[in-house]
């Protein structure tokens, strides 16, 4: 009789890992993403600074666009830049999302912006923030459940950096480099959980009402399956 070899559970977790990333059909199980940002700089540079983090062989499954367009007409955009990238590749993507903000869009337009990603065949996913996307850099220092606007996000997250960095921090919107700093200075983990918090906080179809809220969240959860 052959003689059993005791695998440690150290390499059995990497065996499995190996094998869930190994093509099934002719297609790996990683999936193909597709993000489309309102904001020309701040979303696009964070997601940018995320992608680089990814290894050698990964990062073409996430391409990023920043179109500097207003929540509806960014809808459009980023249906019309799916069908193009998608017919250029010759493979659909998996996930396309839209990140926009609230701001001082009218309520209705913020609304409709949702809805439209929603009835989309296929869907969009809606990557929202009610007020803005600061919300989510501000959830890496703080948890926060009272509305707030832009220039307040600004000064919260310039007064938590400067006593955690120890040197006075100056934020400024298009800013290159704060996904590293709230890598270092900030919990990301922490993030996501107040960010679920705030979510289920609020109910209802009226998302304009749903202050403050992010779903950044959302996207980031599905980001990170690409490196697990």
């Amino acid at each position: 009789m052959a003689r059993k070899i005791k695998i440690d559970n150290a390499e059995l977790k990497r065996r499995t890992r190996q094998e869930t990333r190994r093509k099934v059909g002719g297609r790996t199980e990683r999936k193909y993403h597709l993000i489309v940002c309102e904001g020309e700089k701040t979303e696009p540079n964070y997601f940018l600074a995320w992608k680089r983090k990814l290894p050698r062989g990964v990062v073409e499954y996430i391409e990023i666009e920043g179109k500097g367009a207003n929540t509806l007409s960014l809808v459009g955009q980023a249906e019309r830049i799916r069908s193009r990238k998608e017919a250029a590749r010759g493979r659909s993507f998996d996930f396309t999302w839209a990140v926009f903000d609230r701001d001082s869009f009218p309520s209705d337009h913020f609304d409709n912006a949702i809805h439209k990603c929603e009835q989309l065949k296929p869907p969009i996913r809606s990557i929202w923030s009610n007020e803005a996307f600061e919300l989510w850099f501000l959830l890496h220092l703080e948890f926060v459940n009272t509305g707030m606007k832009r220039e307040d996000y600004k000064s919260r997250i310039e007064q938590w950096l400067s006593s955690r960095m120890g040197i006075p921090f100056s934020y400024e919107k298009n800013r290159a480099d704060m996904y590293e700093i709230l890598q270092r200075y900030g919990n990301e983990a922490q993030a996501i959980k107040w960010a679920q918090q705030l979510e289920a906080s609020h109910t209802g179809s009226r998302f304009s009402s749903h202050n403050p809220c992010t779903k950044v969240h959302l996207l980031i959860g599905e980001l990170n399956k690409l490196i697990q």
